[in-house]
């Protein structure tokens, strides 16, 4: 496994990344919200997740050309 060239402009431009940061918060406040309260309606994150989760495997598929300087 070889890291790309470019690792720096596509970890700042690429959507794949954004979703999959997006990913990470919703899995940890799908995780720790519900600890503190019904306040936020249930499974919200869980939807959140799976939104996002899908949008990373669309975004890693779709060619981006905005990622050069």
């Amino acid at each position: 496994m070889q890291l790309k060239s470019e690792w720096q402009l596509i970890l700042r431009k690429a959507w794949s990344i954004r979703f999959s940061a997006l990913t990470i918060i919703f899995a940890v406040a799908d995780v720790t919200l519900p600890l503190f309260g019904d306040v936020i309606p249930r499974n919200i994150f869980a939807v959140l997740l799976g939104a996002t989760a899908a949008g990373s495997i669309i975004a890693r598929l779709v060619s981006q050309t905005n990622l050069s300087n």
